[in-house]
């Protein structure tokens, strides 16, 4: 079995995805870092002819880019993440998505810190 293959991938809060290797590796993280490491060439740019061409477009933050709307397998290889403000063309291969989770891990006490914050917030609504 690959281990770079997630057994399980789960979103414990509307800001946070979860994962699950079958090495034992686990981490949360939130859906902004997920969003920012979308590979789509909107994103990221493309090669064309050993060159990296980005869009024109400078990115901005749009209601609903850091929220979940769904996750979809690829093949055995990938997910597809589609995102609330529409953008769904972001494929994320098994590696990037345990180099991301890697880098962009959040320690117990962020995560407590962030629960903590959530709870206030609707306290005070």
């Amino acid at each position: 079995m690959n281990v770079l293959i997630p057994r399980k991938i789960h979103s414990p809060r509307p800001y946070l995805i979860a994962f699950e290797w079958a090495d034992g590796f686990e981490a949360t993280i939130s859906t902004e870092s997920l969003r920012n490491a979308c590979p789509c060439a909107s994103c990221k740019g493309e090669t064309i002819m050993g060159k990296t061409v980005m869009l024109p477009a400078m990115q901005t933050f749009k209601p609903g880019m850091f929220e979940l709307a769904g996750i979809n397998p690829v093949g055995n290889y990938a997910i597809q993440v589609g995102w609330r403000d529409g953008h769904n063309t972001g494929i994320y291969p098994w590696e990037l998505l345990r180099t991301t989770a890697e880098d962009h891990a959040l320690s117990e006490e962020k995560i407590s810190e962030l629960l903590r914050r959530e709870k206030d917030a609707q306290q005070q609504s």
